[in-house]
């Protein structure tokens, strides 16, 4: 095929050219479709959208980049469109939410709690930018958080007793069984974690357990039965 009449490569595109065609799409939408869009999306969704919620809605017919691109920022357009703003601007307001979900839930709020709310509660990954981690935004805003050390302690305490229970130390699924029926024990992926120290974690947590029953008067057996 002879008389090639487009460009051959990027580097070859007319800038002018180039702009004059963004300018065309860009002229598809008014402002007034695009704050009529992001309205339209907030009334189907029954809140204020995200750019995730606008991208994912079949019938909002504007990419969130679009509404980006004309006004300059997501907030700046929703502002417009007289939407809330997903913003928490100081230490003091991030705080005051946690207190507040802490108030609702009656204890001290998870990542769980903060995904399963997302929109109306920061994000982990905020809290983590502004703290350095949920841990610290927790103590921070008051809640009483054990330690790493406190957490190990409770973990083997309840290792102790469970251990006694089975007559041998436990394994990952007998945790994991004996947590379905107490829920107020650490879970066995939280255990896990606790002695993590490279391969063989949940090995090293019994080896701990094993010294401390024996510290009590405990007998185990090189095949981890207890007696």
């Amino acid at each position: 095929m002879t008389g090639k009449s487009g460009p051959d490569s990027f580097q070859e595109i007319d800038p002018v050219a180039l702009a004059g065609f963004r300018a065309g799409l860009r002229r598809r939408y008014s402002d007034e479709d695009i704050i009529a869009a992001l309205r339209d999306c907030a009334e189907r969704l029954g809140r204020s959208p995200t750019m995730r919620d606008l991208a994912d809605d079949p019938e909002a017919g504007v990419h969130p980049q679009t509404v980006v691109g004309r006004f300059g920022s997501w907030n700046a357009a929703k502002r417009l469109a007289g939407l809330s703003v997903r913003r928490f601007a100081t230490r003091e307001e991030l705080l005051e939410r946690l207190r507040a979900l802490g108030n609702e839930l009656g204890r001290a709020p998870t990542g769980q709690d903060l995904a399963e709310r997302r929109g109306s509660a920061p994000s982990k990954s905020l809290l983590w930018q502004t703290f350095g981690s949920l841990t610290d935004a927790l103590r921070e805003a008051g809640f009483d958080i054990p330690s790493s050390e406190d957490r190990a302690e409770q973990a083997l305490t309840q290792g102790e007793l469970l251990a006694r229970r089975l007559g041998r130390l436990p394994r990952f699924a007998d945790w994991a069984e004996a947590r379905r029926q107490d829920p107020r024990m650490l879970t066995e992926w939280q255990v896990y974690r606790l002695f993590e120290r490279g391969r063989g974690a949940w090995s090293s947590f019994q080896y701990v357990l094993r010294e401390r029953l024996i510290a009590s008067g405990a007998r185990v057996g090189p095949d981890g039965k207890v007696c």
